[in-house]
């Protein structure tokens, strides 16, 4: 958090914000506390006072705060920060490696410690990138469901990740563990998915739902310590919840998932299912990329009680 007063330079990513917004961002202080500067006629954008918190400001401007009479920001109280590994990262995107029981950005009942507030707390410039309240993210994992994920740093980064998503062009693959046996060997799941009709906290399949398709095959099936299958999924579309309810629809529930599936008989006590690849264009130069994020420890341990190695999953 940045000690006021003081000077700011407007990055590209908060252009065209408001300036209460904006130094908001910039700062960590409250948007209350960004408004009452304005209103004290102590912001200045290029050197002129900012009349209105609406003013908007341009990328290169520089904002300058004087002294005014403010409570003093307490450093606990800042959010808290949630962990991740970061795959790779550069000027347009940043690739990580999310832990299960972290939740991608702000929600019904979460709105502090996700990963959004995480990569603006390492990136701030990810801060007016994408939908509000949802810096930088493209796409999302369930709190769950531990993996590769690609954020956004740039608007046009967001803009290009977002049609690559939109026309299906980002190939991501999962490791899922399942309960039972498929009757093949490969398959693919296309059945549209929405609200489920008795439960709106839940998601089913319906036809009253958007068009959803999963594509799986078997990697290994298993008869103890349970009757089991580990199985690599392909997202064609990327519904919420969508591996977990289809695979649930075809008698196929994921081990460790108590909203779709059943208990894991480890007591791991998360849905094992794990984004462990993901391909995609660079937004800036077009290269193909694709990234890998390795078995969390708690998959390994399922794992080894079936007697597999994490390292032979086929990630393609």
């Amino acid at each position: 958090m940045s000690d006021l007063p003081g000077h700011f330079e407007i990055p590209e990513s908060l252009s065209g914000e408001r300036i209460d917004r904006a130094l908001s961002l910039l700062t960590g202080r409250s948007r209350s506390d960004t408004a009452k500067m304005v209103a004290q006629g102590c912001v200045l954008v290029d050197g002129q006072i900012a009349r209105a918190g609406s003013v908007r400001v341009a990328a290169g401007s520089t904002v300058e705060v004087t002294d005014m009479q403010l409570p003093a920001a307490v450093p606990e109280q800042r959010r808290e920060i949630a962990p991740f590994d970061v795959l790779h990262a550069d000027g347009d995107i940043v690739v990580v490696d999310k832990p299960s029981g972290v939740v991608t950005h702000p929600g019904s009942g979460h709105s502090a410690g996700t990963l959004a507030d995480a990569l603006v707390e390492q990136y701030p410039d990810m801060a007016g990138v994408g939908q509000p309240g949802r810096p930088g993210i493209v796409h999302r994992l369930d709190r769950g469901t531990s993996g590769v994920l690609v954020c956004a740093r740039s608007s046009r980064a967001y803009d290009a990740l977002v049609e690559q998503l939109t026309m299906r062009q980002v190939r991501r693959t999962y490791a899922a563990l399942a309960r039972g046996h498929p009757s093949s060997p490969t398959g693919t799941i296309d059945a549209p998915i929405g609200r489920d009709r008795e439960n709106h906290t839940l998601m089913a399949v319906t036809s009253e739902g958007r068009d959803a398709r999963t594509h799986y095959s078997v990697v290994e099936t298993y008869v103890h310590p349970a009757e089991a299958s580990l199985l690599r999924c392909r997202l064609e579309t990327g519904r919420t919840h969508q591996i977990r309810v289809h695979l649930a629809s075809i008698g196929l529930p994921l081990l460790g998932d108590l909203t779709y599936g059943v208990p894991d008989p480890f007591g791991i006590g998360r849905p094992l299912l794990h984004a462990v690849r993901l391909t995609f264009r660079h937004p800036d130069t077009g290269a193909d990329m694709s990234f890998e994020a390795p078995m969390p420890e708690d998959f390994v341990e399922a794992l080894a009680r079936f007697g597999t190695d994490p390292s032979a999953f086929p990630t393609e």
